[in-house]
């Protein structure tokens, strides 16, 4: 998959955040109940949701709960994803047909996309569009996206072009070579991210265009609960678009993860998913394709009787992690203390881990791993 600018997500332990879109009654509403604590309308009729609806729920990790069982702390934190229902787009959105203009406007504020597609046949449900054509559905709400960011680089180009010109303004020189790049893969009708950047410069001036086709994707298939193991037809064909781009895609079954999300006890969940052929809840699967999407990872710090999971980007130093726990932790970090995930649940404690040498102190280049248990010493 194509990451391009979407790679300097930065998340100041803040939540991830998902923006779940498509055209009216492809079950939007639907999904986003079952993987939030939201309760969205999820209604026969285009725009039943107007006003975005958020929710919040837990990354699945069972590497916290592994350590939080051997260290009995008082509180176990676990990272979040929020997700964001918001209004379906229709065809002419950028001209600000349906809710057009307040749909786009939604987007830009998502760190990630995940673009519910109608995979299932109905006759109870109505299809905005007459009947079911993921793939016509899918370029639908791509084209609009990809209008509203010409839109928004012909503005970009009038200004700085004049700029690059008249004031020998370098740095403007290459805005206007990247905006280039960009109007001409729109004009072919293909997404900002299909752009190859090549260096962090053109990354950062990418990333602060805010362009809705720059955001990473992941297409939701939705099915009926006979399809949810293996998809369909409608499936067959979304995979085979995908497949020219390398664009990731789920398979899940709405209305059978939203009974899923309504039973309390756990073995009733497991027969049910045994029932479908399931191995995992769709929510799950959700949340870490999100994470591979943006390339997030997790580390742990165990102190202060306390067991958290911390996200952040794959690649990133030591400092920096430290500063998504407190920018005192970064400004002043001296070192870190970092076990790995396997020798503490082989050990079962830190001091265990000390006395067999199988704690590590890292300096400002050390890169952190997915599962890093870390503890910072840092200079106020």
């Amino acid at each position: 998959m194509r990451l391009g600018a979407q790679k300097l997500l930065v998340l100041l332990n803040m939540a991830l955040k998902c923006g779940i879109v498509g055209l009216p009654n492809v079950g939007k509403s639907t999904l986003f109940n079952c993987v939030s604590s939201g309760k969205a309308q999820a209604l026969n009729f285009p725009f039943c949701t107007i006003e975005p609806n958020l929710g919040s729920t837990q990354v699945p990790d069972d590497r916290l709960e592994q350590l939080a069982a051997l260290v009995k702390p008082k509180r176990v934190v676990p990272a979040t994803v929020d997700f964001v229902d918001i209004a379906g787009l229709v065809k002419g959105a950028s001209q600000g047909e349906g809710l057009g203009n307040q749909f786009l406007a939604n987007i830009r504020e998502t760190d990630a996309i995940l673009h519910v597609l109608r995979c299932f046949d109905n006759d109870d449900v109505a299809h905005v569009s007459g009947h079911v054509d993921p793939v016509r559905d899918m370029e639908i709400v791509e084209t609009e996206l990809q209008i509203k960011d010409l839109e928004t680089i012909e503005n970009r180009l009038s200004k700085v072009q004049k700029q690059a010109i008249a004031g020998g303004d370098k740095e403007a020189a290459r805005l206007v070579d990247l905006l280039l790049q960009y109007k001409d893969a729109l004009n072919q009708g293909e997404n900002a991210r299909t752009v190859p950047l090549t260096n962090w410069e053109e990354r950062r001036m990418g990333r602060d265009l805010f362009l809705l086709t720059n955001k990473p994707v992941l297409y939701v298939c939705n099915v009926d609960e006979d399809s949810a193991v293996d998809g369909n037809e409608h499936t067959q064909r979304v995979a085979e678009r995908l497949e020219q781009e390398n664009a990731p895609y789920l398979i899940v079954a709405a209305d059978a993860e939203a009974q899923i999300a309504q039973m309390e006890d756990a073995d009733m969940q497991q027969e049910f998913l045994d029932m479908l052929g399931i191995e995992e809840t769709g929510t799950n699967r959700l949340i870490h394709a999100a994470y591979r999407l943006l390339g997030l990872e997790t580390f742990f710090t165990t102190r202060n009787e306390e067991v958290r999971a911390w996200t952040f980007q794959e690649g990133t130093k030591a400092p920096q992690t430290a500063g998504l726990i407190h920018t005192d932790f970064e400004q002043g970090y001296i070192r870190a203390e970092v076990i790995k995930f396997e020798d503490f649940l082989h050990y079962k404690s830190e001091a265990a881990c000390r006395e067999a040498g199988k704690i590590s102190a890292e300096g400002k280049n050390y890169v952190v791993r997915d599962g890093d248990i870390m503890h910072f010493l840092f200079s106020r």
